[in-house]
């Protein structure tokens, strides 16, 4: 993901308005990536930075969502059940995600280190999060 002054460069933001009026236009269907770079005629880094942005505009302003489907590429302003989806999709990878790190990363370190006060409390932090996202996945 780009640095924070890259996504809000005066750059980042021209590309933002451009990839908007792209998706704007293309409603209610979505733009795959190939697709939203040959309309906007911006580079792909152009518009990585664009739709990183553009999603801090859209929160900003409160503004209809920004989401991505395989199927259907970046749209803005999606139904409720594209939205639960996405939503859906985005926190099962996030929880995967967060499952590899715990096992890859934070149990190799207990393991190596038993009694460490970090690792203990780390551990239990971890575990709530994870109980937490697998809730809200599975609901």
């Amino acid at each position: 993901m780009p640095r924070a002054s890259r996504r809000r460069g005066e750059a980042a933001q021209r590309h933002a308005d451009t990839l908007r009026f792209v998706l704007f236009e293309a409603r209610p269907a979505g733009l795959l990536f190939p697709q939203l770079v040959r309309a906007s005629e911006l580079s792909p880094s152009q518009v990585r930075a664009g739709l990183a942005c553009l999603r801090d505009i859209i929160a900003e302003n409160g503004w209809p969502p920004l989401i991505w489907t395989r199927a259907d590429g970046y749209q803005l302003g999606a139904d409720r059940a594209a939205l639960e989806a996405y939503e859906r999709a985005v926190l099962a990878e996030k929880l995967t995600e967060f499952r590899r790190f715990i096992t890859g990363t934070v149990a190799l370190h207990a393991a190596a280190h038993p009694r460490d006060k970090w690792i203990k409390h780390i551990i239990a932090q971890l575990n709530s999060i994870e109980s937490t996202l697998d809730l809200v996945v599975s609901a």
